[in-house]
């Protein structure tokens, strides 16, 4: 990992110093296409029996900077951003006797970092890329819950793609992230690891500034 981080900082270096460089800030907001999904948890005596469901995810919001280095035809351009977007789930079930329904909110605060590669097209530009998000912290209603722990990894992985408009100093971006790793899989009921059947992607649209 770290050997990897020297070859791309060399790289962008190299791409810097020998090509036109714009650096920027930039914000904007983001979609996630969430479909519905549940898993069942017991406890550790079997004797109570819940289930954790989707019900929506909300828009989240980005800022950060930028920096686009490249000629007339192609360009790099990586980004360092941070991140914050939430989701809200349902739990239901038989809990000590009672019947549950209830709504919990958990919020996901990460710097996303993603390098888009591409070539242009006059003011258009068509990009893609990998993009890693490094887990800062969150905020969740379900701590309230018996049981329930958090499991976060520190960095996941996914991937961009979309295009890009330059007019003046704005940089504009509307980008598809697809992810590779399943939603929810920081979930853990009663020492139990659990995540959601699916790879939610998120549309995520910008705008920045150079300077």
């Amino acid at each position: 990992m770290k050997n990897s981080l020297i070859i791309l900082f060399s790289i962008l270096f190299v791409t810097a110093a020998s090509a036109q460089v714009k650096f920027g800030v930039r914000g904007g907001l983001s979609s996630t296409d969430l479909k519905p999904g549940s898993f069942v948890v017991t406890n550790q005596a079997a004797a109570e029996e819940f289930t954790l469901s989707t019900k929506e995810a909300n828009y989240g919001y980005h800022l950060g900077v930028f920096l686009q280095a490249g000629g007339e035809k192609f360009f790099i351009q990586p980004e360092v951003l941070f991140n914050s977007s939430s989701v809200d789930y349902t739990l239901t079930g038989d809990g000590a006797g009672e019947l549950m329904n209830s709504i919990f909110s958990e919020t996901y605060r990460n710097v996303d970092i993603p390098i888009m590669l591409g070539f242009k097209l006059g003011p258009l530009r068509l990009q893609g890329g990998p993009v890693g998000h490094l887990h800062l912290d969150s905020s969740s209603d379900l701590t309230d819950f018996q049981g329930y722990e958090e499991n976060f990894k520190t960095m996941t992985y996914g991937y961009q793609t979309g295009i890009g408009l330059d007019f003046w100093k704005f940089v504009i971006d509307l980008k598809y992230e697809g992810n590779f790793s399943n939603f929810g899989d920081h979930f853990t009921f009663f020492g139990n690891q659990f995540s959601f059947d699916q790879r939610p992607g998120r549309v995520v649209a910008s705008v920045g500034i150079a300077f």
